[in-house]
């Protein structure tokens, strides 16, 4: 469902992405992983629409996004920093994003599961970081889209609201759609992802399952095995 194909992007003399080649077309959970600077981010914006390439394709549903932003509402999309009006409570927020989208949604059984009603008449300034980001998820989880992109989703979450969001991912990947993930947390991605993206310097350098990165870099878990990727000799 997605296809990108030599994918280039440079910011100023900064060549960010240099060729990338990317087909997913089955669904399942996806971690696209790499340290700062290795052109996750601008990866994921490209594919969001929010990064012009300089050149190359990128396709959605066998559908080029070229000049085509209704491809948008196949992807839902948690952003790791959420921007929130401050001057709004929580319940017309979610109400804005509704009308926003203007399509069926599942909030109510959202807003029970991470316990956010003693704060929907909450004005968003007024929320820790840990509660914004539940209402962050709501946000991106209450439509029903089949691509789901994920920028740091465990970020502040108790242990309980982590292990709701599992089980949402679990469930949304048995519905057959296509997961997104950045992560730092290894333990996640190991425990969440079917295949690794890992991205150095601009390229892809392993795509596939967590066995087979472990195999190929000689690694017996999985946070040795991503480290001793980094350490390799990529010329």
């Amino acid at each position: 469902m997605i296809k990108i194909e030599q994918l280039h992007k440079k910011f100023g003399k900064n060549q960010v992405l240099k060729g990338i080649d990317l087909d997913i077309s089955q669904q399942g959970v996806f971690a696209v992983l790499g340290p700062n600077g290795s052109g996750k981010t601008t990866l994921i914006k490209t594919l969001l629409g929010m990064v012009i390439p300089d050149r190359g394709n990128l396709s959605v549903d066998g559908k080029s996004i070229k000049n085509n932003w209704k491809y948008r509402n196949q992807i839902d999309y948690l952003p790791q920093i959420a921007n929130f009006p401050e001057n709004l409570t929580v319940q017309e927020l979610i109400a804005m994003i509704k009308d926003l989208r203007n399509r069926p949604v599942e909030d109510e059984r959202l807003i029970t599961l991470f316990k956010l009603e003693p704060f929907l008449n909450k004005k968003l300034s007024n929320l820790s970081g840990g509660t914004k980001q539940k209402v962050n998820l709501v946000l991106t989880l209450m439509f029903d889209s089949p691509i789901i992109i994920l920028d740091e989703p465990t970020t502040g979450l108790d242990p309980i609201a982590l292990l709701h969001l599992k089980a949402i991912i679990k469930a949304e990947k048995d519905k057959g759609k296509i997961i997104l993930i950045t992560s730092h947390i290894m333990s996640f991605v190991e425990e969440m992802a079917d295949e690794i993206v890992f991205l150095l310097e601009g390229k892809i350098y392993f795509k596939g399952h967590i066995e087979a990165l472990k195999l190929q870099t000689k690694a017996s878990n999985f946070e040795q095995a991503i480290a001793n990727l980094l350490t390799q000799d990529h010329v």
